[in-house]
């Protein structure tokens, strides 16, 4: 029987890299999947593992990449360890190392930022992914469960109507998500860090400022203004399930609810994806 497909490396590497600049630190934490694609095929059909470099061996490497580049972001990180790779095992076709990253900002005491105390941004993860191969390359950054909401300003409304809907329309209610977004690079910008910053901080532009008939209409739009403000980015990705919230029913109680005590669930959600490329 043919082996038609097949890969292998090591999941959850945790690294973190903590660069000292006197008193001023800037911790990096990573938590990486780097998956090998080459010439293995024996160690599956014919019980040879000499080609295979081991995958405690992949973990080492991650380290020692880290100890060599201690300020890279996450993106260059990625860049450097598929180069390793590339460079040292000729058997290696193709290296994927994927990323989430755990974000901590800095603390600010007595209204300094602090050189050396931070606290976690609970808000979602950094994600970086790359596919790297001696011809070629696909980077992408984004985010993992980045919640946000809206408390007005959207709607949903005229949608199919048929023997199986019991929605009713409304144009107002609570808008809520935990947003993955991915975006691919054509090219690289002067600085990752900003401008992964700004793509984000034109999503929620978009999301927060503008009216929403459904959250296909503002994924839309955000994608759109995320590619027209970072030309270096060939297309965006999202993933965004509703957070419903609910308006309970007080009329038993002799009490009105004008749109202010919610139940909140996520199960069931709706789950909305899409991606957004650029013309031509």
């Amino acid at each position: 029987m043919p082996l038609t497909a097949s890969t292998y490396g090591k999941g959850r590497v945790r690294v973190m890299r903590l660069a000292r600049d006197g008193d001023h630190h800037t911790p990096r934490e990573l938590t990486l999947t780097v998956l090998m694609k080459g010439g293995f095929d024996a160690a599956w059909t014919r019980a040879d593992n000499r080609a295979c470099v081991a995958t405690d061996t992949v973990k080492n490497i991650v380290n020692v990449v880290a100890a060599r580049n201690v300020a890279l972001d996450k993106e260059a990180f990625a860049q450097a360890v598929a180069a390793l790779f590339l460079d040292t095992y000729p058997q290696v076709e193709e290296i994927s190392v994927e990323g989430r990253e755990t974000r901590w900002l800095r603390h600010a005491i007595d209204g300094t930022p602090h050189g050396h105390t931070f606290t976690l941004d609970g808000n979602g993860t950094g994600y970086v992914a790359l596919t790297a191969s001696r011809d070629r390359q696909m980077l992408r950054s984004g985010l993992r469960g980045y919640t946000f909401m809206k408390t007005t300003q959207s709607g949903w409304s005229n949608f199919f109507d048929d023997a199986y809907r019991t929605l009713p329309d409304t144009d107002d209610r609570i808008a809520a998500t935990s947003m993955d977004a991915t975006w691919t690079w054509s090219a690289a910008p002067t600085d990752y860090a900003a401008a992964n910053a700004a793509v984000l901080e034109t999503l929620i532009r978009v999301f927060g400022t503008t009216y929403s008939a459904s959250v296909q209409d503002s994924m839309y739009r955000m994608g759109e203004a995320a590619l027209a403000a970072t030309p270096e980015i060939a297309e965006i990705g999202f993933a965004m399930p509703n957070k419903h919230y609910i308006p309970i029913n007080l009329t038993p109680f002799g009490l009105d609810n004008p749109g202010t005590v919610f139940l909140p669930t996520d199960e069931p959600h709706g789950q909305i994806e899409a991606t957004i490329g650029r013309n031509g």
